[in-house]
This record gives structure tokens, sequence and C-alpha cells, in this order.
């Protein structure tokens, strides 16, 4: 009974981490941005800083694609929106 106990504020914990967590790639700010990106395996993180990521922003702006349409959001987070 103690194991099962111990077993399930384990995995309680486990789970509360997971979900809360911060993963290696945090939410776009500070001129990085992280895009997750649909595809038929399920999903690309596009990551980027620095200039990759204000390269990838003027892209993203100056095109109608799907990623373009998702990267937005994410630049004008990281403060990498057009003036």
């Amino acid at each position: 009974m103690i194991v099962a106990g111990l077993l399930l504020v384990l995995l309680a914990g486990v789970s509360v981490w997971g979900a809360t967590g911060q993963g290696r790639y945090d939410r776009s700010a500070h001129g990085c941005i992280t895009v997750v990106e649909p595809s038929s395996t399920g999903g690309a993180i596009l990551h980027q800083c620095g200039t990759a990521a204000r390269a990838l922003c003027r892209s993203a702006f100056s095109h109608t694609n799907p990623v373009a349409l998702l990267t937005r959001p994410q630049c004008r987070l990281a403060g990498l929106a057009p003036h």
C-alpha cells in the first residue's frame, strides 16, 4: 500500500512538471522566436535567435504561406515585427 502511494505521488509530480515545465525552447521573446510548425509526422519546432530570427521574421511578413502566418505572431512577441 505504501509503495502504491509513493508511485502515485511520483506520477503526480512528473505530470505537473511535464505540464508546467519549460522545455529547451521557451516562448518567443527578447529577439528569439519559437514556432511549432505542423507537418505530416506531427510537427517541427523552428527556433531562431538574433540575425537568423530577424531574417525569418522579415520573410514571414513578406509571404502569406501557412508557416509565415504561424511565424508572424511569434515575431511580434519577440519584438521583431516590422515597424
